[in-house]
């Protein structure tokens, strides 16, 4: 007898097509029958799905920093009760693989702030198949991997803000190889990072070369979204033309007062390009905000050499001077080229207890309540928060937001930052969203349309060859979801947040999710690039 039946469901199969009612067959990992209701024989669990309730694809998120939360919360309740059974770690040239233990120690300090930086998770692992094998000892959704760019540039050249030698880019070519042959679907940058943002154009096409021969893609932060910002993707575009490496934008937006209303010229470009052959793709979140570090903001000239160096700066009155000037005055790159707006940025988690009562509140706010100028409060959280702080910039736009997710490769990607009292509420909602407020509230597009930019269209993206789609033969990663209720209640006051209107989750055939409960069920385990562009 077959393991689970999920009967007179109406199937939304990741590709597109008009739903169909259907009885699901799930049996050892795989979907096994997809027919007519009533034609299936019994299984050991049978959940009569509701009329007008859907079964679809697991869904993919193509942006996600789990990279430490998969292992110390593995249960991962904040992805899986939103029916996410996949997600892309990895991401914006950060992360945690491959490491020696000198890079470890400081690449767990710089992005303390997206993954926390957890005393009791012992970190044995140093290599791409290292970190896909200790991922594979227990987690809920699946995961694959981008090599990080900036992690590289750590090994190969360090913190220091220079260019690298012929001898390094070589260096970091040959990581890049050994990362996609251990098992990594492509390579990630954070062109507003340090170390990554010290690479220029050219250290990065050597690199793409590289993922291109392997058949895997570029997902890079680029350099703005702010001023500039389509001279930014421009140079990412200019990349894939000339070394043929596929690419995905990743939280692709136009953000800032100077890019409102002007996505239509970010997705002309893209449209030129694919008209020429390229492969472009993006992926972007449901939500005006982004959200990333405090220290982020810094000018990459005062964040070279590393945390240790940045927060020594900091005690010089001439440097903090300089500083001022470049988020005050004339724009920092750490800010995408604009002045910093100190009511726009919220602090959403402290490492420091002693900063808690912050948290909720904006750089403004606390500079009134206290009397003092923003760059003070700036510094001195800082400072105090060992570059910690972790942020929300409100400097989004709706009619961009709007206009990039009904694009024909557009894509869903969280961004999430799982960590802090108050992180954004995309952690919890962010696909829940696309289904109640943007396709049933808003009419945006068709939920088969949705449906198919969070699940067949990521697959394809990533060579998942037997996942994404409702299809025999394919891996049981499957939600089932009342479309009439489902929703995010997730908010930016209160972020941490279930869903409503999932019910079941299924990840490689085992209930991750059972009548709206997590199950603590293990089921998932690392995809990795097998072949030319081919991943399981």
């Amino acid at each position: 007898m077959a393991d689970i039946l999920f009967r007179g469901g109406d199937v939304v199969d990741g590709t597109g097509s008009d739903r169909v009612r259907a009885d699901v067959l799930v049996d050892d990992g795989r979907i096994t029958r997809v027919a007519a209701p009533g034609t299936v024989a019994d299984a050991r669990i049978v959940v009569d799905v509701p009329r007008g309730h859907v079964v679809a694809p697991g869904f993919i998120d193509m942006h996600a920093h789990s990279d430490l939360g998969l292992l110390t919360a593995p249960g991962h309740v904040p992805k899986i009760t939103q029916g996410v059974t996949t997600e892309v770690l990895g991401q914006d040239g950060l992360s945690y693989a491959p490491v020696t233990d000198e890079t470890l120690a400081v690449i767990r300090r710089q992005i303390s702030g997206w993954n926390g930086n957890p005393t009791d998770l012992d970190i044995t692992w140093r290599s791409v198949a290292e970190y896909l094998d200790r991922l594979d000892r227990g987690i809920t959704p699946n995961a694959a991997y981008l090599v990080p760019q900036g992690t590289l540039r750590y090994l190969a050249v360090g913190a220091d803000q220079r260019p690298a030698t012929a001898a390094e880019v070589d260096q970091m070519r040959e990581l890049v190889a050994q990362g996609m042959s251990e098992g990594a679907v492509g390579m990630s940058s954070g062109l507003t990072y340090t170390p990554g943002m010290y690479a220029d154009t050219g250290e990065l096409r050597a690199l793409c070369e590289v993922v291109a021969e392997f058949g895997g893609f570029y997902a890079p932060h680029t350099r703005s979204y702010g001023k500039n910002a389509l001279g930014a993707y421009r140079e990412m575009i200019d990349l894939s033309r000339e070394t043929g490496c596929a690419l995905h934008l990743t939280h692709a937006t136009m953000n800032f007062g100077e890019n409102k209303g002007r996505a239509g010229e970010f997705l002309d470009m893209v449209d030129a390009a694919i008209a020429d052959g390229c492969d472009i793709t993006l992926d972007t979140y449901p939500y005006l905000p982004g959200a990333t570090t405090l220290s982020a903001l810094l000018p990459s000239w005062a964040m070279s050499g590393g945390p240790d160096a940045a927060l020594g700066r900091l005690d010089d009155p001439d440097v903090r001077r300089r500083i001022t000037d470049d988020v005050n005055r004339y724009g920092s790159d750490g800010c995408h080229g604009v002045t910093v707006e100190w009511e726009t940025i919220q602090l959403s988690g402290v490492a420091n207890a002693d900063l808690d009562r912050y948290v909720g509140k904006t750089v403004l706010d606390i500079a009134t309540e206290e009397g003092r100028a923003p760059v003070d409060v700036f510094f001195d959280v800082l400072q105090r928060d060992a570059l910690s702080t972790t942020i929300l910039q409100h400097v989004g736009h709706e009619e961009n937001v709007r206009a990039i997710m009904v694009h024909p490769h557009h894509m869903g990607g969280s961004d999430a930052i799982l960590v802090g009292e108050r992180p954004h509420p995309r952690a919890w909602g962010t696909f829940p969203r696309y289904l109640g407020h943007y396709v049933r509230d808003e009419g945006l597009m068709s939920l088969e349309d949705c449906v198919h930019h969070l699940t067949g269209r990521p697959s394809a993206r990533l060579g998942l060859t037997d996942r994404g789609l409702v299809r025999e033969g394919h891996a049981a990663d499957l939600v089932v979801f009342d479309p009439a209720t489902v929703r995010d209640t997730a908010t930016f006051d209160h972020p941490k947040q279930q869903a409503v209107g999932i019910a079941h989750v299924l990840v490689n055939g085992s209930f991750a999710v059972r009548d709206g409960v997590p199950t603590g069920t293990l089921a998932g385990r690392s995809l990795r690039r097998t072949s030319h562009g081919r991943t399981s």
